[in-house]
């Protein structure tokens, strides 16, 4: 399998689409977004080409393909408001592979690797993430990978009629 990976610089009607598909994934929706209730959920929203411009604006955002077929998205932000520690250059992770049967191939695991290399390249040494206490085959990444648990909140998002907390996660470079 050929993995690549794609800085994005804009966004196209094919994309919009593929993102607000996998927005809208029910099984997948829990992982990637915090969520107060069922409602929250089951609520559809719909991307529009401002949103991703102006996410842009923002975040550096990476498409994963594997033979050329777009299979998720990644990227970071610059010391957003939402880190638990607050110490400056640090870089937040998102990742989504939001084509269900790339998951658990080692593909999230280059893509980090990826964005730890442009990471560096900014000259930026430490890294934080937040990952749902549900989520297990991700921590279990995270952990291989050399991150390590600085905090939880808890109570911080829905899935199967509880609530769960958002483990964070950092390493350094």
């Amino acid at each position: 399998m050929n993995i690549r990976f794609m800085e994005l610089t804009k966004s196209t009607p094919a994309l919009l689409e593929t993102l607000n598909r996998w927005g809208n994934d029910l099984a997948l929706k829990p992982l990637a977004q915090p969520n107060a209730s069922k409602e929250g959920l089951e609520q559809h929203v719909i991307l529009t080409e401002e949103d991703i411009l102006y996410r842009l604006s923002y975040q550096h955002v990476f498409l994963m393909y594997a033979n050329d077929q777009l299979i998720g998205e990644m990227g970071y932000m610059v010391d957003p408001e939402h880190l638990m520690k607050k110490v400056p250059g640090t870089a937040w992770l998102s990742i989504t592979i939001g084509e269900p049967e790339f998951r658990g191939k080692g593909i999230g695991a280059a893509a980090f690797l990826y964005l730890e290399e442009r990471i560096k390249e900014q000259g930026l040494t430490r890294m934080e993430l937040g990952v749902f206490e549900f989520n297990t085959p991700a921590i279990k990444l995270y952990d291989r990978l050399g991150y390590e648990e600085i905090g939880r909140i808890e109570h911080f998002t829905y899935f199967e009629g509880e609530m769960w907390a958002d483990i964070r996660m950092e390493k350094y470079l």
